[in-house]
């Protein structure tokens, strides 16, 4: 088992999405979605983009199960997890959005990173492809909005770092003994909206 934390500076509930009783990350963190297997932690954290949230957890998810973003656009499981762009809030924020045409191109269906700059949605593209894979959970925990204080000893899980901590950096005691703390402490699923829900209006974004 191992433990990975990151901060995250956007939480629209699309990387990760925790709707339908199963967490997914499909989208960015290239690196993390690699890397972890199976039976893995996976920690969001807030950061200075999203204070509210500074040293305190907005989503863990324990990797249940790992396929490709194409296994995961063709799988009938996770067809609701693709976005509907007039829906509510929720189906809006759809993260089964890779696929690939005749030509083996990937092809984005259109979401939260498809930006209107042609340069920018390619970048997006690119960081989302290059993780290769779907991390999913049916064991997580989902703050969003709610403000969960930790207890200062567990302070340390939260990464410091830019892009985020890895197994080799953690400390993966303290990692599992916050973990058992948020076990006992709280049910699975979740528990607020995504934070910035409250900031924006979605009909912009496309």
């Amino acid at each position: 088992m191992a433990f990975y934390s990151y901060k995250m500076t956007r939480d629209y509930g699309f990387a990760p999405n925790p709707f339908g009783g199963v967490c997914t990350l499909a989208t960015c963190k290239p690196h993390i979605r690699k890397k972890a297997e199976v039976g893995d932690w996976i920690i969001g954290s807030g950061s200075k983009k999203i204070k509210s949230a500074y040293y305190r957890p907005i989503y863990l998810m324990k990797v249940t199960e790992k396929i490709t973003l194409t296994d995961y656009w063709d799988d009938v499981r996770f067809q609701f997890k693709k976005p509907i762009l007039n829906g509510s809030l929720v189906t809006i924020h759809g993260d089964n959005v890779y696929t690939k045409d005749e030509n083996n191109d990937w092809v984005q269906a259109k979401c939260q990173h498809s930006h209107p700059i042609e340069n920018i949605r390619a970048k997006h593209i690119k960081t989302d492809t290059n993780g290769e894979f779907v991390l999913i959970s049916d064991h997580f925990y989902y703050f969003g909005d709610a403000k969960i204080k930790v207890p200062n000893q567990f302070l340390d899980v939260f990464s410091k770092l830019r892009d985020y901590s890895s197994p080799n950096v953690l400390d993966a005691t303290l990692c599992q003994k916050f973990v058992n703390w948020i076990e006992s402490s709280f049910s699975t699923g979740i528990h607020g909206n995504p934070i910035h829900w409250r900031q924006y209006d979605q009909l912009s974004l496309f």
